[in-house]
C-alpha cells in the first residue's frame, strides 16, 4: 500500500512507520520537519504545515492516510478535505479522553464523548484536549463517511515516550529503596505498549476496517501492585513499597497522573483505568508481554543523554518526605 502518515516522526507515528516499512508499504510522511528530521532517510518527507501550509499535499494519491496529529478540528478537517479524493481510508489518532466522564467502569465506545461550549474555542489544556479530540473525530466522519477508522487509545508507553508518564515506574523502581506507590497494590491500572498499537493500527489500515475502537491494554485487568512488582524484577529486585492512601496524597499536594503517573483519584472517575477493549480485541488487538515493555522501556531509558529532563514523575526530595510524613502519622 501507499501511505501517507501525518506525522510518523515522534513516538506512536515513529513506531506505524517501523511498522509499515516493516510491512512492505511505500510511505510518505508529511512534517514540519522540526523533530527528528533525520530518521527514515529512505523514507519520502513532505514539508509543510497543517494549518495553512497544505500545499505539498496537493495532486498527490495514497491508499490511505494515517493521522497521528491532529488536535484541532479546524486543522483536521482542511487537511481531510483536501485527501478525501486523494485516499480511499482515512485512520485519526484519537484518545479515550474524548469521554464526557469515567464513572462507569467498563465503559465501551457507545459512551457520550465531552463537548464545548464554545466549539470555536482551539487553546489545548486538561480540559479542552478530550472534547476538541472528538470534534476532530466528527470532522473526519462528516468529509469521509464510511471510510474511517477511530483510534482511541489509552495511555501510550514504551521506548520513546516523550510524556514519561510510564517511563517513571521503571526508572524509579530500578532505582532501588522506599518507592512511594499510590493508594493500594490493587487499584487497575490500563496502558497499551506503543508497538502494539501500532501494529494492530497498521493491520486495521490494511484491511479498510472503519469505526471507533478503544485501544489500551492490557488483554485482562492489571493492578498496579503486579506492574511494580514486574517493575522490580526488571530491575534488579532492590525496591521496596509503601502504599499511601489516597487521601493523604491529595493532602501532601502530589499531583495525579503526571506527578505519580498512573494514578487518578477514584473521585475523579472509577472507569478510568477499566475502560472496555472488548472490540478491538475482537478486531485482533494484541499485546506483547508486560515484562518486555518494562524491560525495554529501562534500556532505551538507560540509553537517553546525560542530563535529560524527565517530563513526568515525582521528585526525590518530594516522595522522601511524603514518605516520612506518611510514617510519622500512621
Amino acid at each position: 500500500m501507499k501511505l501517507l502518515i501525518l506525522g510518523g516522526t515522534v513516538f506512536l507515528g515513529r513506531h506505524i512507520v517501523e511498522t509499515a516499512r516493516q510491512r512492505g508499504h511505500e510511505i510518505a510522511l508529511f512534517t514540519r520537519g522540526e523533530r527528528n528530521p533525520d530518521l527514515f532517510p529512505d523514507v519520502e518527507k513532505l514539508r509543510g504545515n497543517r494549518d495553512g501550509g497544505l500545499a505539498p499535499l496537493e495532486g498527490r494519491r495514497w491508499d490511505a492516510v494515517i493521522d497521528t496529529s491532529g488536535y484541532v478540528p479546524r486543522v483536521v478537517r482542511a487537511s481531510t478535505e483536501l485527501l478525501k479524493d486523494a485516499v480511499g481510508h482515512y485512520t485519526f489518532i484519537s484518545s479515550i479522553s474524548v469521554y464526557a466522564g469515567f464513572e462507569t467502569p467498563g465503559m465501551d465506545e457507545t459512551a457520550p464523548v465531552g463537548t464545548l461550549p464554545d466549539e470555536g474555542v482551539e487553546e489545548i489544556t486538561g480540559e479542552t484536549y478530550g472534547p476538541l479530540k472528538a470534534l476532530c473525530e466528527r470532522a473526519v466522519e462528516d468529509v469521509m463517511p464510511g471510510r474511517a477508522l477511530i483510534v482511541r487509545p489509552g495511555l501510550i508507553v514504551g521506548p520513546y515516550d516523550p510524556t514519561d508518564r510510564f517511563t517513571y515506574w521503571p526508572r524509579r523502581v530500578a532505582r532501588g529503596g522506599e518507592v512511594l506507590a499510590p493508594d493500594r497494590p490493587d487499584r487497575a491500572t490500563q496502558f497499551i505498549d506503543a508497538r502494539d498499537l501500532a501494529d494492530w493500527i497498521v493491520r486495521m489500515v490494511e484491511a479498510g476496517a472503519t469505526g471507533v475502537y478503544n485501544a489500551t491494554g492490557p488483554a485482562e485487568r492489571l493492578a498496579m501492585g503486579h506492574l511494580l512488582d514486574v517493575c522490580n524484577a526488571a530491575g534488579g529486585g532492590g525496591a521496596t513499597f509503601t502504599w499511601v492512601p489516597e487521601h493523604f496524597l491529595l493532602d501532601a499536594g502530589i499531583g495525579p497522573w503526571m506527578e505519580l503517573p498512573l494514578w487518578v483519584p477514584e473521585s475523579e472517575g472509577a472507569g478510568f483505568s477499566s475502560v472496555s477493549i472488548a472490540k478491538a480485541r475482537a478486531a485482533g488487538l494484541t499485546f506483547r508481554p508486560l515484562d518486555v515493555t518494562v524491560r525495554d522501556t529501562l534500556a532505551w531509558d538507560a540509553a537517553r543523554p546525560a542530563g535529560t529532563e524527565y517530563r513526568a514523575g515525582l521528585g526525590a526530595e518530594k516522595e522522601r518526605e511524603t514518605l516520612r510524613r506518611w510514617h510519622a502519622a500512621s
